[in-house]
């Protein structure tokens, strides 16, 4: 009888499992997970979240940017992706502007009216903003990705860089008045640009293209000039995504999967003398392969499809790492070391230091990633995950002789909430300047019609934002509405997000970018009376960049000690602003700042009793700061 009874249950499980196996392979979509376990996030002790309202001022701010994804029929997977935005002072008045990427129309889909182009908003202060694009020289048509930000040629003046589907662009800006596209001189178009054919050519056009996606500058051999990183993501042509099939029940074509496409490799532009770059994509590294086959005559495959990059020294040796965010296989992890000729190259180590895989030893949906330290002497990596995905928090448990992390978002709050959504841009920051870093994420479906097939998706999502407890567990407690208002939480397809002090109150304010429509623009309206620091980093421009990009900020009040990183570019396709935002909850006094400038010949640099509730300019060499 028992035989009997066991060898049902065993046909049972086994029908049942092949039915899910035959529906996902009609529909070319994983079978639908089931719900998200969150009972460990309703059972655990409830944690009050501090009032800090988030307040939508995108149409009194003057930005009338919308996305364009160009979307016309043929459902090519680049019309899912975009797009970025930077939050930087170009213009050096002290005052965070805005640079949204656009995208735009594919070939042979001619728009009405003028070519869309990326948006330059200058900051006039008082939270309001001007449309300065055609004046500056940056109304360049381009299907446009990600955006980093960096002074290249130390002139004082930050540069910009777009990543793209085609040839990329870089941006020379001449004296914090104008761009000029340097792009060809300076080697880092990536490639060949999208054809200009008709739409039925263009559709069955075969030769790839690029495929750029998250960018970042850093000094990786430490000469004091900015280098360039750049992710790409997939090999891809239109006929090759055409080609490949992809349906949703009932509904027609849908968005091919990464999975159905070959990978695309990194590529890493050393600055030779601030106006010139080369490709030692293969000398330092970043190329990764395997064997397609056996014996020398193998084809050799790249191995990632990159989507989100930050620079991070979880060694703290000075010299800038990368973590590297793939999509739906590992992450990569590359390690600054020197090499055999003196030269430094990058070593690819996340496989040997735990940092490839989530918990569940999945290759994820990986887009953004952040790096930072979310608790006193601990530091992390977050990734955000496709759908149905938990976000992944890769704990740095160990940092010498050798890396070693662990995916901790079960143990610190993030693995159930972050199931369900599509996220996209991940960062984080310090919203109530209480001293700890939050996270925030901006998600939003691939297909519009995702709720047809899939119970609890949708096409536009709420971001979410996790206020940092401070606590063992919970670290990381959802926000409501009720504690950050209804604007920070409008449904949006989400992608790229960043944030800076747009209105020179000392708190962060945030701008999320929507796939296909208008960004979201959000003032930080906190008012707990909570004391904070902002600093300024100005390098040298001759041991190091003039960016700093790349330094090691070491604040110490009192018994609190707190470490942040300048970095390039961090979460998806975007960047957020220079300045460093310490906040000090109650503390109103600073003992010191200490600094580790980037570059091999750099020194480190203290700077006793800061003041507080101000913007301090740290320049490398010049004393104490600034205000």
């Amino acid at each position: 009888m028992i035989r009997k009874v066991l060898a049902f249950v065993v046909a049972f499980l086994t029908a049942g499992a092949v039915a899910l196996f035959i529906i996902s392979k009609l529909f070319n979509r994983p079978a639908p997970a089931p719900a998200p376990d969150v009972n460990e996030v309703k059972a655990r002790e409830p944690v009050e979240v501090p009032a800090v309202r988030f307040t939508d001022v995108t149409a009194e701010s003057g930005v009338r940017f919308r996305h364009v994804n160009g979307a016309t029929g043929f459902k090519l997977l680049p019309e899912t992706m975009g797009g970025g935005v930077a939050v930087f002072d170009y213009d050096g008045d002290g005052d965070e502007d805005i640079l949204f990427v656009q995208s735009g129309w594919l070939p042979g889909h001619a728009e009405t009216g003028a070519p869309s182009t990326m948006a330059l908003y200058r900051n006039l202060g008082g939270f309001k903003f001007e449309d300065v694009t055609a004046a500056v020289g940056l109304n360049v048509p381009m299907y446009g990705m990600g955006v980093c930000v960096g002074d290249i040629d130390n002139d004082g003046h930050p540069d910009v860089f777009v990543s793209c589907v085609g040839k990329h662009h870089l941006f020379r800006n001449v004296r914090g008045t104008r761009f000029e596209d340097v792009s060809a001189a300076a080697g880092v178009a990536g490639g060949p640009g999208l054809p200009d054919v008709g739409r039925a050519a263009f559709g069955d056009w075969l030769p790839t293209v690029p495929f750029g996606a998250s960018c970042t500058f850093l000094d990786y051999d430490g000469d004091g000039r900015l280098d360039l990183f750049v992710c790409h993501y997939i090999e891809w042509s239109p006929r090759i995504d055409r080609n490949a099939s992809a349906t949703l029940s009932g509904l027609g074509r849908a968005y091919v999967q990464p999975k159905d496409f070959n990978g695309a490799q990194c590529a890493l532009y050393r600055n030779i003398d601030g106006t010139r770059f080369e490709d030692v994509s293969d000398s330092a590294g970043v190329r990764v392969v395997r064997p397609d086959g056996v014996g020398p005559n193998a084809r050799q495959r790249a191995v990632g499809k990159c989507l989100g990059v930050v620079l991070c020294d979880p060694d703290d040796d000075g010299w800038p790492d990368l973590f590297v965010a793939n999509d739906g296989t590992p992450n990569f992890l590359f390690h600054n070391e020197p090499g055999a000729d003196g030269r430094r190259r990058f070593h690819e180590c996340a496989a040997a230091s735990g940092a490839a895989l989530a918990e569940d030893a999945t290759a994820r949906g990986g887009m953004g990633i952040d790096y930072a330290e979310f608790a006193p002497g601990a530091f992390a990596a977050v990734i955000a995950n496709f759908a149905n995905e938990p976000n992944t928090f890769l704990r740095l448990r160990r940092a010498k002789p050798e890396l070693f992390f662990s995916d901790a978002a079960v143990a610190n709050g993030l693995a159930g909430p972050s199931r369900t959504p599509l996220k996209f841009g991940a960062f984080f920051f310090d919203y109530d300047l209480d001293g700890r870093l939050d996270l925030l994420t901006c998600n939003g479906h691939i297909e519009p019609e995702i709720n047809k097939v899939q119970a609890g998706q949708t096409f536009a999502q709420p971001a979410q934002l996790y206020w940092n407890t401070g606590r063992d567990r919970p670290l990381f407690e959802p926000v409501t509405a009720a504690a950050a208002g209804p604007g920070l939480f409008q449904p949006i397809v989400g992608r790229g997000g960043g944030y800076g002090d747009l209105d020179g109150d000392g708190d962060l304010d945030v701008i999320l970018c929507a796939n296909d429509g208008p960004p979201l623009v959000l003032r930080n309206d906190a008012d707990l009376k909570h004391h904070f620091v902002r600093l300024r980093l100005t390098g040298d421009g001759v041991i190091s960049n003039r960016s700093a990009i790349g330094s090691t900020v070491t604040l110490h009040a009192g018994d609190h000690k707190m470490i942040r990183t300048v970095v390039g570019a961090r979460g998806y396709l975007s960047q957020s602003e220079f300045p460093v935002t310490f906040g000090l909850g109650p503390l109103n006094k600073v003992d010191r700042v200490t600094i580790r400038w980037p570059g091999a010949k750099a020194a480190t640099e203290t700077f006793e009793n800061p003041s507080v509730d101000m913007v301090l300019n740290l320049k490398q060499g010049a004393g104490q700061p600034a205000k």
